[in-house]
């Protein structure tokens, strides 16, 4: 079988919608579902939801809970309403994160802090997250509340450690793998594993570890994208890391490999509230020279490796099939 990993370097990659196909019906089902879960008698409430649902994106978590579902061809009809509620966990964190970024715009569309304010931004995110768990409790099932809640705690605590950090250049590779595993890959690994607890419980420590590894590779391919794509491909303009001052990967690679004049372009680049266009050029050209961007990739496609390899002893089914194809879209996305 030819490896994910290396067909990501061909140009025939898997679209995420080829992806979706097998579970297109029933992630049209998980929209309405949440529609459901998130609706309220407040005009307000209401008008904020349907904003943020035109925010939900591409559903991928969705579409992994409903392919690990499919992985032994037994799906549960309930991995619907799981799907919904991970979707809106998602949400959650990203109302959550642009509050405390302050961030404006979001895929595209103005955030839920600028368009109305940040104090309907931090209730709305309580919101989610509470009516997500309202439709997990009415599951019935506690082994996925166990999951879903460990995951919740999981993207706090990953986010507190984020903002617990007093020198972001002192961030390391180690830091910076922790903070990935708990505020993107938890997600994505509880995706696939509660996924698979709703038809294919045979798979579920496979299909966790898939999940895992799969969330560690697509933030390390995203924070790369940062570094080396324009607005137009990722929906935001490029370097918004470091206009942030948020430390990835190929940073906290480049920076022990500056000269001391280079550090002290990137060191002033962090000192500065607004950096300017050319600023962020510079910083992002330094980090490339240096290879930074060349070791992200490489460590990124270790973790793709690693969550093919978590697929192996499962059945060649169609949904397998297009949980390998995640891999691929994962490392060559553009979009």
């Amino acid at each position: 079988m030819t490896s994910a990993v290396a067909r990501a370097r061909t140009p025939s990659t898997a679209a995420l919608r080829e992806i979706q196909s097998l579970i297109k019906d029933r992630l049209e089902d998980v929209v309405v579902e949440m529609r459901r879960v998130v609706s309220a008698e407040l005009p307000l409430i209401e008008q904020v939801s349907g904003h943020l649902l035109q925010m939900r994106g591409k559903m991928f978590r969705p579409t992994l809970a409903l392919l690990a579902s499919e992985t032994a061809e037994q799906p549960e009809s309930r991995v619907v309403t799981l799907a919904a509620v991970l979707e809106l966990m998602h949400l959650a964190s990203l109302v959550h994160d642009d509050s405390v970024d302050h961030s404006a715009m979001r895929r595209g569309l103005p955030t839920v802090n600028s368009l109305f304010s940040h104090q309907v931004s931090v209730i709305m995110g309580d919101f989610l997250y509470s009516r997500a768990l309202e439709a997990l409790v009415a599951l019935g099932d506690l082994d996925l509340m166990r999951v879903l809640t460990s995951v919740s705690t999981q993207l706090t605590i990953g986010e507190m450690h984020q903002l617990a950090a007093v020198d972001a250049l002192a961030f390391t590779e180690q830091d910076y793998e922790m903070l990935i595993r708990a505020k993107t890959a938890s997600l994505l690994s509880a995706a696939c594993e509660t996924g698979a607890m709703c038809g294919a419980s045979a798979h579920r420590e496979a299909l966790r570890l898939y999940g895992e590894r799969l969330g560690m590779a697509f933030q390390v391919a995203d924070d790369i994208l940062d570094y080396t794509e324009t607005a137009s491909v990722t929906g935001k303009p490029s370097g918004l890391d470091l206009k942030e001052h948020k430390v990835t990967l190929p940073l906290i690679i480049a920076l022990p490999r500056l000269a001391s004049a280079d550090r002290r372009t990137v060191e002033t680049l962090f000192a500065t509230d607004l950096p300017s266009d050319d600023q962020i050029a510079e910083v992002v050209s330094l980090v490339a020279a240096s290879g930074g961007i060349e070791h992200a990739h490489r460590r990124g496609e270790e973790f793709a490796r690693e969550a093919e390899d978590a697929l192996d002893g499962l059945s060649d089914t169609p949904a397998r099939a297009a949980l390998a194809d995640a891999i691929v879209y994962v490392m060559d996305r553009r979009s």
